[in-house]
């Protein structure tokens, strides 16, 4: 199930709002309560929140894994609520500390909260905040290497984070950041399912950020029907963890201003994601 509740149309409500309205207890973030939102979206499926989600919003999940986490941090939203009484697990909360996320449950199931969250939102209205931009660096060149372990799913999404983070300290568009930030989530969780192993190259310079991600693996034997949604070879213990839909590739074609890719079977494969300045 997923669904956009406020529509088109962004409104700005608080966190806070969400928790009472979800009677939620807080399991980290209590200082973030007044944190602002503009869109609530619940999803159990990774890709599609990557695909379709939009900064500054609250995740409603019932995947209690640390991958739902990672991936309200990739895509920029700000919080997440586990539904159905479900408790955070395998570095979950530690995670939403270390990266500033309000993370909440709730005894509701995703449908009732979803119907509550719309019933109390419907009757508030806030001012909008806004924030500043970060600074731009007018010369950037650097190179960073990074490597990614093929099933382990402990530590999936660790490239992805860390590459966002580089990016924001050397004063990247935070548009830009998030669109690097999940193409590179992507191809790292594309990695950890399908891979043996690979070394992810990040180069910035000051017209462009590449992200070259070199897998060793059994390769893709028809890159074309990859490239269509909805198109998947994962496991269902894969997508029993919220992954495998078929938007990997999908998702990073969408987010990239250039991408190719070179495969051999019984190889390995080569991403090649590129990101205008």
């Amino acid at each position: 199930m997923s669904c956009n509740l406020f529509g088109v149309e962004a409104q700005i409500v608080r966190i806070g709002m969400v928790k009472e309205a979800l009677e939620a207890t807080v399991i980290e973030g209590n200082g973030w309560l007044d944190s602002e939102i503009e869109h609530i979206y619940a999803s159990d499926l990774m890709s599609d929140v990557l695909a379709f989600g939009k900064p500054n919003s609250i995740l409603l999940t019932g995947l209690a894994s640390q991958q739902a986490i990672v991936s309200a941090h990739v895509a920029e939203f700000k919080g997440v609520v586990l539904v159905r009484g479900k408790k955070p697990r395998d570095g979950s909360s530690a995670f939403a500390r270390d990266h500033h996320l309000v993370l909440l449950s709730t005894e509701l199931d995703m449908y009732d909260a979803c119907i509550r969250v719309e019933k109390a939102r419907s009757g508030i209205k806030l001012d909008a905040g806004t924030t500043p931009p970060a600074p731009r660096t007018d010369e950037i060149l650097l190179n960073n290497e990074f490597s990614i372990e093929g099933s382990d799913f402990a530590r999936a999404g660790m490239v992805s984070t860390e590459v966002k983070s580089i990016l924001k300290k050397i004063g990247i568009d935070p548009k830009i950041i998030r669109r690097v930030a999940i193409s590179t989530y992507e191809g790292e969780m594309n990695v950890v399912m399908h891979a043996i192993r690979a070394k992810v190259l990040l180069a910035v310079t000051p017209q462009l950020i590449e992200v070259v991600i070199h897998d060793e693996g059994k390769g893709i034997p028809d890159i074309e029907m990859a490239m269509q949604e909805g198109f998947t070879t994962s496991t269902e213990e894969q997508r029993a963890m919220g992954f495998g839909s078929g938007m990997g590739l999908a998702n990073i074609k969408r987010s990239a201003d250039e991408l190719r890719i070179n495969s051999v079977v019984g190889k390995g494969t080569v991403v090649q994601m590129r990101f205008l300045i």
